[in-house]
């Protein structure tokens, strides 16, 4: 017998993973905004232009074959813009309303967490170690984020809550799954997937309520000054983590049966 080492292949829960993907998530709406508007791409070619990027970036992330945090946070982030975009082109250049999204992408989210479970029989984060799981994973961060910028705009715009009202509302939903956890009601894999979804509304409240202007309920801060603030910081958190490497779990070990290679715990 040896021994082998697997690789989780994703980033460890500390508080800097929450810290990170909230600011993700409101990057992803006002940088999809910014680049598309402000800069006059236009919104289908914008959302093309990422997508490639978005694809290249799961290219490197699948090739390491283990979390590295400059690889795995770029990812989040190009996700979070493409998500947008997604959700944006579906209702602004097709029409398709956002209640219907809201259906749609959450049929196919949970599509896909079945699919997941039925074939690797765990949802759980601390067990990404294989390409078929890891893809699973990415997939469900692209449309958690394509359905919290729907959620986000159905309760903010549709219903007319406000973004800071929104931003309240999600905000609660969030210390409501983690208060669960600790009381043990909810369990962690259930209790991260609720936290890990709605941090995507919380974000695109936040960076709606940053950059709309005034009069439309909003700070308006602008799309540049808060991509360059939000992005400075996640650029520095993740710095932090590539030389700390503190969100990187430690590689779980299995025993080898060298005759005929199965791995048994």
């Amino acid at each position: 017998m040896s021994k082998s080492q697997i690789l989780n292949r994703v980033a460890g829960l500390t508080v800097f993973f929450w810290i990170i993907k909230l600011l993700s998530t409101t990057v992803g709406e006002t940088a999809a905004d910014f680049i598309s508007v402000n800069l006059g791409i236009g919104l289908i070619e914008t959302t093309i232009i990422m997508g490639i990027v978005t694809i290249l970036s799961v290219i490197w992330q699948l090739k390491l074959q283990k979390y590295y945090a400059p690889a795995y946070w770029s990812l989040i982030i190009m996700m979070s813009i493409e998500g947008t975009l997604i959700t944006d082109i579906l209702v602004d250049s097709f029409g398709v309303s956002l209640i219907t999204l809201d259906v749609i992408f959450c049929l196919a989210m949970l599509a896909v967490f079945y699919l997941w479970y039925k074939e690797e029989g765990t949802l759980s984060i601390h067990a990404i170690d294989n390409n078929r799981r890891e893809i699973f994973y990415w997939l469900i961060v692209l449309i958690t984020f394509a359905l919290g910028t729907a959620v986000g705009d159905t309760v903010s715009e549709h219903f007319g809550f406000g973004y800071m009202h929104s931003l309240i509302a999600f905000g609660a939903v969030f210390l409501l799954a983690y208060a669960l956890f600790k009381v043990k009601v909810l369990g962690g894999v259930t209790a991260f997937w609720v936290a890990f979804i709605v941090t995507r509304p919380i974000g695109a409240s936040l960076g709606d309520l940053m950059i709309q202007m005034p009069k439309d309920g909003g700070f308006g801060l602008g799309n540049g000054l808060v991509n360059i603030a939000f992005f400075t910081v996640v650029i520095g958190l993740t710095a932090y983590l590539t030389v700390s490497r503190i969100d990187v779990e430690p590689a779980r070990v299995y025993l080898v049966n060298a005759e005929d290679e199965n791995f048994t715990d």
